[in-house]
């Protein structure tokens, strides 16, 4: 079965819309026909959370709540969930505890700000038993506040520590959960004035689609995809969605290998990789916000093939694989092969990237690092990532990779030939780091300059160096809440 109509609840009421406008977002969709203007649109790229709003899922009879920015997403994405927006907090004229806690603690100075952080701390609630100042760090890293005024805004959330998660949500999720489930599982496929949507539900009809609409924009998170409209004013015709398809959201892993489907959310790799590559987990939580990585996917960052995308120089130096879904087989093909140049891949018409399998080596001896001008949620100037396999205090292999430093995310191949059957030591890296120029030749832009870029490269290969050597990381940390 297919439809044309995109149904979710808000209210305790399903909202059914035929054939919406596929470009529009739900930001604009809550602010101009809901009416509902408590949402803000700040930056209009994901970047501030004033328009922060929380999406409901339903997992296996379990209600999931997301925050998202809906200034970068698109309205069709809202099918099958509960939207929960800043109004829906109050309930018989009282406030939710998140606001009452932002009131009691004046955790509002001009308020326009206000909703975002509110929404954020409400997702923060509905998602973690217990809270300590980590949990609400992360929480607000995607929020800004223009006033500063982080520090009554951190009182409290950290008041929120021993509270019960007892509101209204809480006490009417089987009625949710009911509602939910009328809400049929089917293919959706949009028209709006030649502006094409599509949603389906299983591989087979994806391949279809893509066969008919080759020249199709794929959606897999869209965080950036969705820049084109909100940014650069375009229009995008054909929208093929990969967030439907079952049987592309999966991790599977052994003693070797872990296989992260294609529409596997970031925020649900980043608990995997931590087991693994503390440094891959400190790096993506530094990937945009919470409110990102609930919607941003792997898949979506490796397709774009941005030159600063912070998972693509970890991923190489990790010596990852991509598994490409062709027209009648699946392909694999290694990360370092996919990239051709400044945002063009490998990746032809009718296929889209299936999988990525990062190899899992206990002797492997993993770094990375990322510069940015904000410590959160900011693209980086410079994203360095180091593997390495040391055996009698010889380097046996090395992978070593960077991002922001070419017009792709690259191997340092010379680097890496200069490293390998040589001593692990001081002279070995500071000889291998002066060879940084013959791998790259960055340019100047607003986010830094050639020789900063450079000098910041060599550097955090001799950072590697000694954070292996001494056993220990050395780290520039996030703002301290007891500090405010």
């Amino acid at each position: 079965m297919v439809s044309d109509t995109i149904q979710f609840l808000l209210n305790d009421k399903i909202y059914k819309i035929r054939n919406p406008d596929p470009n529009k977002t739900i930001l604009n969709y809550v602010r101009n026909d809901l009416k509902k203007t408590g949402t803000k649109e700040g930056c209009a790229e994901g970047g501030c959370g004033a328009c922060t709003v929380v999406l409901c899922e339903l997992n296996d009879d379990k209600l999931i709540y997301k925050s998202i920015n809906a200034c970068i997403s698109f309205l069709p994405i809202l099918n099958g969930k509960q939207l929960i927006l800043i109004e829906d907090l109050v309930y018989k004229n009282k406030p939710h505890i998140v606001q009452e806690a932002l009131i009691k603690f004046h955790g509002s100075q001009c308020g326009f700000c206000t909703p975002g952080f509110t929404m954020s701390l409400f997702s923060m609630r509905k998602n973690y038993k217990s809270i300590n100042d980590e949990i609400i760090e992360e929480a607000l890293s995607g929020n800004l506040c223009r006033c500063t005024g982080y520090r009554p805004i951190i009182d409290a959330a950290k008041s929120l520590k021993n509270k019960k998660d007892q509101d209204h949500f809480k006490k009417n999720q089987n009625k949710t959960i009911q509602l939910l489930k009328k809400i049929k599982n089917i293919d959706i496929e949009i028209n709006h004035q030649g502006k094409k949507y599509f949603a389906p539900k299983t591989i087979l009809n994806l391949r279809k689609i893509l066969k008919k609409y080759p020249n199709s924009k794929i959606l897999s998170g869209g965080t950036d995809l969705s820049l084109e409209v909100t940014k650069f004013r375009k229009d995008i015709k054909t929208i093929i969605s990969l967030n439907s398809v079952n049987k592309l959201n999966f991790i599977k892993k052994n003693k070797n290998l872990v296989e992260i489907g294609a529409t596997t959310s970031l925020f649900e790799f980043q608990n995997l990789i931590k087991k693994y590559f503390l440094d891959f987990y400190n790096v993506l939580k530094r990937y945009g916000s919470v409110q990102i990585r609930n919607v941003g996917t792997i898949a979506g960052n490796i397709a774009t093939a941005s030159p600063i995308g912070d998972m693509l120089p970890l991923l190489l130096s990790l010596d990852a694989k991509i598994v490409i879904q062709g027209k009648n087989k699946k392909k694999t093909l290694p990360l370092n092969q996919f990239f051709i140049s400044y945002r063009k891949t490998k990746l032809k018409k009718g296929e889209f990237i299936y999988s990525i399998k990062i190899p899992l080596n206990k002797k492997n001896i993993f770094k990375a690092y990322k510069i940015s001008k904000r410590f959160d949620d900011d693209i980086s100037s410079v994203c360095g990532s180091f593997s390495f396999f040391i055996k009698k205090n010889i380097i046996t292999k090395a992978s070593i990779a960077y991002g922001g430093m070419s017009e792709i995310p690259k191997r340092a191949l010379t680097i890496e030939k200069n490293l390998i059957n040589s001593e692990f030591s001081e002279n070995t890296f500071s000889r291998a780091a002066n060879l940084i120029d013959k791998d790259f030749s960055p340019l100047d832009d607003m986010r830094a300059s050639r020789n900063y870029r450079l000098t910041v490269a060599k550097n955090l290969l001799l950072k590697a160096f000694y954070e292996i050597k001494d056993k220990k990381n050395i780290r520039i940390h996030s703002w301290k809440m007891s500090s405010y």
